[in-house]
This record gives C-alpha cells, sequence and structure tokens, in this order.
C-alpha cells in the first residue's frame, strides 16, 4: 500500500493531495518576504512550504562561482556571490521553522549538497526534496537516505533507467519515497509534460507515492495528474510575478495557488464512486428537458395507433419516448386529445 507520512501528514491513494508551495529563493534572501510568503501559502490552503539549502562553496565549482553574473535578475557580481545573497542561514531557518510551526505548516527544503543535508538534519526537517539534477548522485541519494525521513525525488531530465536506479539505491536504506514526474524546463510546455508516466511510476513502484513537480505556467495539468493517481504537488509560489529573479515568472501567485489548492480539494468529491444513477438535483430540470410520448392529434377510441398518430414532446412527466415500440399497433380504449398523454392504461 502507498504510503507516506510527513509530519503529521498521511499521503495515500484514500486521502486528499499534498500541496506543497515551492518557494525555492523567491523571497529574495529577505527574511521578512520569506515570512508573508508562508502566511499568504497557508491562507491558500497548501500542506507545506519549501526552500532550496545550499553549501554554495563545497556545491560549486571555483569556476562558476567566481564567474561574472550580470543579468537583470542577479543579486551579485558573480554567481557566487549572487548565490549567497539568497542564502537563508541557521537564524532564518530557525525563525522561519518556528512560523511555519504556529501557521499549521510543514517546513522542509532541497538539500544539494553534503553540508546541508547535515545542516537540515540539525535541524529535524519532516522531510527532504531531491532535485531533478541530483538524481543520479547515488553517493548523496544514500547519504540523505540515512538521516531516515521522507525523501520526495524529482525526475525532470531523466530516463525510467535513471529513475529506477535511484530508487534501488534508496528503498534498501530508506522506504519512505515519493517519486515526482517532472519537466525540468522553466516553464514548461503542456505538451512537455507526459503527465502519463504518473501512470507508469505507478504501475513500476507500486509501493511508493507518486506526484507532479509542476512547472507548467496554469493549474489545470495539477488536477489531472490527481486523477491520473498523482497526491503529491508541488508548485512554484510568488507573491509577485514581475520580482526580480528567475523563477518568478512562472511561479503561481496567491490567486492561482488558492484556485489549484481548491480544484485539488473538489477532484476527489467530482470523482464520485463510479455508480452511474440519477441525483435528486438533476431531476427537476431533466422533468423539463425530457419527452414523453403523446396524442399527436385528436385520436378516437379504437384507434390503432400509428407513428403518425404519436408525439415526443416535453416536460418528461409520461411515458418515455423508449416505449414507443410498445406502444405502436395497440387499441385506444378512449379518445384522446391533442398533447394528452398516451397511457398503458389507455391502451
Amino acid at each position: 500500500m502507498r504510503v507516506l507520512q510527513i509530519g503529521d501528514r498521511k499521503i495515500s491513494d484514500d486521502t486528499d493531495c499534498f500541496v506543497i508551495a515551492e518557494i525555492g529563493h523567491n523571497h529574495q534572501g529577505d527574511l521578512a518576504k520569506a515570512r508573508e510568503m508562508f502566511h499568504v501559502a497557508k491562507e491558500c490552503g497548501v500542506d507545506a512550504v519549501k526552500l532550496q539549502k545550499r553549501d554554495n562553496k563545497s556545491l560549486y565549482c571555483r569556476s562558476l562561482y567566481n564567474a561574472p553574473y550580470d543579468n537583470e535578475n542577479s543579486f551579485g557580481d558573480t554567481y557566487g556571490a549572487h548565490r549567497e545573497a539568497l542564502e537563508f542561514g541557521r537564524k532564518e531557518y530557525l525563525e522561519l521553522q518556528k512560523y511555519a510551526a504556529e501557521l499549521g505548516l510543514i517546513m522542509f527544503a532541497t538539500a544539494w549538497d553534503f553540508k546541508s543535508a547535515d545542516f537540515l538534519a540539525e535541524l529535524d526537517m519532516p522531510a527532504y526534496k531531491i532535485a531533478s539534477g541530483d538524481l543520479k548522485s547515488l553517493p548523496f541519494l544514500k547519504y540523505i537516505a540515512k538521516i531516515g525521513k521522507p525523501m520526495i525525488v524529482s525526475t525532470g531530465g531523466a530516463t525510467l533507467e535513471d529513475v529506477r536506479r535511484a530508487y534501488d539505491a534508496i528503498a534498501p536504506i530508506n522506504r519512505q519515497i515519493c517519486l515526482l514526474q517532472c519537466t525540468a524546463a522553466y516553464p514548461a510546455e503542456p505538451e512537455q509534460l507526459n503527465l502519463r508516466v504518473i501512470t507508469t511510476f505507478r504501475e513500476q513502484f507500486p509501493d511508493v507515492v507518486v506526484g507532479l513537480s509542476d512547472h507548467e505556467n496554469g493549474i489545470a495539468m495539477a488536477v489531472a495528474a490527481f486523477v491520473l493517481g498523482a497526491r503529491v504537488i508541488e508548485k512554484h509560489f510568488t507573491l509577485n510575478h514581475t520580482w526580480k529573479g528567475t523563477d518568478h515568472v512562472f511561479s503561481l501567485e496567491p490567486i492561482g495557488l488558492r484556485k489549484l489548492v481548491r480544484d485539488l480539494k473538489r477532484t476527489p468529491c467530482a470523482m464520485g464512486d463510479g455508480v452511474k444513477t440519477v441525483l435528486d438535483t438533476e431531476k427537476r430540470p431533466l422533468l423539463k428537458m425530457s419527452k414523453k410520448l403523446v396524442a399527436a392529434k385528436d385520436l378516437p377510441a379504437g384507434k390503432i395507433l400509428t407513428e403518425s398518430d404519436i408525439a415526443m414532446k416535453s416536460p418528461g412527466d409520461g411515458l418515455p419516448p423508449y416505449e414507443l415500440e410498445r406502444v405502436l399497433g395497440k387499441k385506444l380504449c378512449r379518445a384522446l386529445k391533442e398533447d394528452e398523454n398516451i397511457t398503458f392504461e389507455v391502451l
């Protein structure tokens, strides 16, 4: 049975979708903005908020760390300075962790390197996100698996063989795995999402909760993913598309995130139980829309009914038209006025 427990949230085929607001570094290195984003995300109804943690000097080669980074989204003259400007340390994480708990939100982060994994372990994060770029980093996956917390693994830019290899590395150490179908394009076009991979993952990994890391501009594809069996949806979140930074343009603003959560919560109810039946709410409109068999004109008693004697008209408070064959060729016991119901009692 597919079950994943993150904090106080149980995730399985029978539960609502677990929605993650991926804040990443959309807070721009500003603690006040991060707190505001947590607050608004909670108002939108998400289950969790997620940051990204990097120890930049151990993560990047010096050539990249020191490379010039001069563009409209840069927070520093070099790529390293840019990344450092966006990074939160222990003080900020502790404050945000406390604030998330006050809001009733689960907070966790993507660990990008070994030092960051240790940093998050010291804070007792309830889960770890693995970025698509680390799907092939088997030593790193095993290292995080030993921490013993649930691992949510993105699979962008991967083959099924890559995903299987990662699963086989993690599972003997830690069975708490969620696989996210992901397209590592920012943003991803609808035709690039390949949502049927969700079905493939469910078939290939029957003990694993499956989800979607959704980089598409919009909310409809997440609902489609839920119908296919996704029970974790990760969506990038911002307060303003025009803010400085590369991720804001494909992130949901509050109105979109609120609608996403709303629609995901509606979907299980809308799917129903699969039994086709007539609802009470349908009876009144159907009475007006449906038809019955009536006399097409005044008909005398003893008349043998032919098709020209019978009309189908609304409302449908009489003999339904599917009974026509049982009526044709029968004799009227009494006269009928035009539009009068034809019933078996008068035949």
